[in-house]
């Protein structure tokens, strides 16, 4: 049967209608006033409330890119482009008891939408002044610091960055300066030393840590956000301050940990899970 375009638009529009009243009657969202989306997968529907008030532009570009507002590059030709954007990209990124990450054009977590823009996080509700970075010359572990090509990367890239260090020569003639800065460096706070390696915060926003359920965008490091995101099965304390939260699972969360326990088809190295659509289902 051949429904005129009306038609299809009412039928979609009750649809939309009888998922939120599902959703409004388990009575978990937190407020009421907060957008929720619909991330319709071949595994099952989960919902999520976003958090505007905690991270608004994260959550604007979220659901811009998802209902097609938003111009992005396409992948494939190279060329500004505007259609919802995660419609059937898949999870790349699935793994057991820790999370599933969506979101690259190229199903590889390389790519992204041509752009990128600045995390929005608290660190100071986070508790990260509270934290010493190093405690009896040990780092904390939140500074992922398990060999020495961690080191390099969040401790003495950023030293060297800061110094103008430019060569090997040069690194090895001033290497007392680098020492110097590295004791500065191990007596900083943890937000005193994610600031040190590019992090930036805001005071303005309310924050939260990176629990089970969450959304969070998953990025290459700091203010590196585009399109991808995360949602956590576990709790994940060492991700705190560095990917911004953004919505929360209110429904759907045993689909999120069917995905997570999904098994690779044989010949492939990771199951891949379609994402069919990202919708709002009630809007702010």
């Amino acid at each position: 049967m051949i429904f005129s375009a009306k038609t299809n638009i009412l039928i979609l529009a009750v649809i939309l209608f009888l998922h939120m009243a599902t959703l409004l009657a388990t009575g978990k969202t937190e407020d009421p006033k907060n957008p929720v989306v619909i991330i319709k997968t071949d595994q099952g529907d989960i919902y999520v409330e976003l958090f505007p008030k905690e991270a608004p532009k994260t959550v604007e570009n979220f659901i811009d890119l998802a209902t097609g507002k938003k111009e992005f590059k396409d992948p494939d030709t190279g060329k500004k482009t505007k259609r919802p954007y995660y419609d059937g990209l898949v999870f790349h990124r699935v793994i057991k008891n820790f999370m599933i990450q969506g979101g690259c054009p190229h199903g590889t977590g390389t790519g992204g939408p041509g752009y990128k823009f600045e995390d929005e996080i608290n660190g100071k509700s986070l508790g990260l002044d509270k934290l010493q970075a190093f405690k009896n010359n040990i780092p904390h572990p939140w500074l992922g610091i398990k060999s020495q090509d961690d080191f390099i990367r969040a401790i003495q890239s950023p030293i060297i960055r800061k110094l103008k260090i430019k060569s090997q020569k040069e690194f090895q003639k001033r290497k007392a300066e680098v020492e110097s800065e590295l004791d500065k460096f191990k007596k900083l706070n943890l937000l005193q030393a994610y600031e040190y390696m590019g992090y930036k915060f805001s005071d303005k926003l309310k924050s939260r840590p990176p629990k089970r359920g969450v959304l969070a965008m998953a990025n290459s490091g700091p203010n590196t956000n585009g399109s991808q995101f995360f949602i956590n099965i576990i709790d994940t304390p060492w991700l705190t301050a560095k990917h911004t939260v953004f919505g929360n699972v209110v429904k759907g969360m045993d689909i999120v940990d069917k995905i997570s326990n999904l098994k690779a088809e044989p010949g492939a190295s990771k199951p891949k899970v379609k994402i069919i659509s990202i919708r709002l289902v009630k809007a702010k």
